[in-house]
């Protein structure tokens, strides 16, 4: 009867030493994944946008909209960019200038598309050969402009600038980052005159 009890007695220090056991190596684990997680509820807007402003190499595809007082043009444009000497955008819409490739390697910016008068072309579409279009634009102008600031509204940060470039298309900048993937999600571009405007809306974005 004593020797019963004796077993009785291990067998439940045994079960009460698994569970404290079980219990200490769940927190640990739950700690460890809030530490790993970079991106989700427990990220703040600041790193969220300090990892915005690190990117280095990105592929995009994205869907312009450019507006003006005259008429609006749309495109859809695939853009890789591996640094600032070396990238590239392929318009993929609309149908006339599709396959037309803008690349910048090693300073030298060329333009690919032996079907078609590209130099007509771009008369009327000019927007698309210029770098405002870029991701890594905005991120340089962010860092060098003391003046640009982020908020928080809803689901996104959004990050503003206003470019110091002579281009007076092209003044205010607001990027929208999704605060749940940390990605962007649009950026939108105006004039001075309010009137002119970019939207860029970010189908896809591999950072």
């Amino acid at each position: 009867m004593k020797n019963k009890k004796i077993i009785w007695i291990f067998f439940i220090c045994i079960i009460i030493i698994i569970a404290a056991l079980l219990i200490i190596f769940s927190k640990i684990f739950q700690k460890n994944t809030a530490k790993n997680m970079k991106i989700g509820n427990n990220t703040n807007s600041q790193e969220i946008v300090n990892n915005i402003l690190n990117i280095s190499k990105y592929d995009a595809t994205i869907e312009v909209e450019v507006y003006s007082n005259k008429n609006t043009n749309k495109y859809k444009i695939k853009q890789n960019y591996i640094d600032e000497n070396n990238n590239y955008q392929e318009v993929l819409e609309p149908k006339n200038i599709a396959g037309v490739k803008i690349i910048k390697q090693e300073n030298k910016l060329s333009i690919e598309n032996t079907n078609l008068n590209l130099v007509k072309v771009f008369e009327n579409y000019q927007v698309i050969t210029d770098n405002v279009l870029d991701l890594s634009v905005f991120i340089k102008e962010y860092k060098n402009e003391k003046e640009a600031m982020y908020e928080e509204a809803g689901d996104y940060i959004i990050m503003t600038v206003t470019s110091n470039d002579s281009n007076t298309y092209v003044k205010n900048k607001k990027l929208f980052i999704n605060k749940k993937t940390g990605k962007p999600e649009k950026m939108e571009i105006t004039g001075t005159n309010k009137i002119e405007k970019i939207n860029i809306i970010y189908i896809e974005v591999n950072i």
